[in-house]
């Protein structure tokens, strides 16, 4: 049933906005609805649009082009009208604050708003005095819930369950909101997580779940490369070819893994650094099927958002 703007203002099952700002914050039920949700979108993906006249507003501070375009296309399949944003050409330019341009957007007649900004938890500003949902598409090192969804519904799609499933996370971890946020939920889940990738970006906090690439290889059902991420790094010297070698998952580090694990990356892929170029669409690479997911799960999150689930 499409609903319009009116209709849904109405609806009984209003409550007060819920915000997505931070992966954690879930519960092990709520995730689980959500993947179901995901799943059975997944089935009819561009099915009779849900909204009618619903504002979505995509607010990106950073680069973006898997997270972005998804949400974009996950709006536009559930009927959402985009309002078109631009930071450049905004008067974010004149120094108006975060609050007060999602402020702005809201009284303009916004009904959801995904924000992606370099400063970890900028939500914290956002906490109050917004009627709206905000979802955090990425907060600078910190957070990055969508992904986590997305990420859990490719896991889940191979092995059906996230129970003693043996997870690698490698790369640049100290830098990744990725990391974190997948971090946080496969533990909750009841998934084992180890951490791999140079020492010197392994936070004290999973310095316990740390194990050298070539210790981590084998035991691995899921092996989640991460880029390097040179635009948080103050300064980087690190040689490309030598990560590879030392940290990358290489032809001959994959001919170790399992026969059933599989490859995940986030994006964007730096070929011949973190992975090598012809096992990014080898047979159990899951690289494109996360982004095709992505938009599934964003779907999903938005119609419970907007409490329409």
């Amino acid at each position: 049933m499409i609903m319009t703007k009116e209709e849904f203002a109405n609806h009984s099952d209003i409550q007060s906005p819920r915000h997505v700002f931070r992966a954690e914050d879930w519960e092990e039920k709520e995730i689980h609805a959500l993947l179901d949700e995901a799943e059975n979108i997944a089935q009819i993906p561009r099915q009779t649009p849900l909204f009618q006249r619903l504002y979505a507003v995509n607010l990106f501070y950073e680069p973006s082009t898997r997270t972005k375009l998804s949400f974009e296309a996950a709006e536009r399949n559930l009927g959402l009208e985009i309002l078109p944003f631009a930071t450049d050409s905004s008067s974010v330019q004149k120094g108006e604050s975060l609050y007060d341009t999602v402020k702005t957007l809201e009284s303009i007649g916004a009904d959801v708003v995904v924000i992606r900004h370099s400063q970890e938890k900028f939500f914290d500003d956002l906490r109050t005095g917004i009627n709206i949902p905000i979802i955090n598409g990425g907060d600078g090192c910190g957070n990055h819930p969508t992904q986590s969804l997305l990420d859990l519904m490719t896991i889940r799609q191979e092995f059906g369950s996230f129970q003693n499933i043996n997870v690698v996370i490698a790369g640049d971890i100290s830098h990744s909101r990725v990391a974190r946020s997948n971090i946080s939920l496969l533990r909750k889940l009841g998934a084992n997580v180890t951490v791999s990738g140079p020492e010197k970006w392994i936070p004290d906090e999973y310095r316990k779940m740390y194990q050298p690439m070539d210790e981590a290889i084998p035991m691995a059902d899921v092996m989640m490369m991460l880029r390097i991420q040179h635009e948080r790094h103050h300064a980087s010297n690190q040689n490309v070819y030598s990560f590879h070698s030392s940290y990358g998952l290489t032809t001959d580090r994959e001919s170790r893994m399992k026969k059933s694990s599989i490859i995940m990356h986030p994006g964007p892929v730096n070929r011949g650094v973190e992975i090598a170029d012809e096992l990014v669409e080898c047979k159990r690479s899951r690289i494109f099927k996360q982004m095709q997911n992505g938009v599934f799960a964003r779907m999903s999150l938005l119609k419970h958002v907007l409490r329409q689930s």
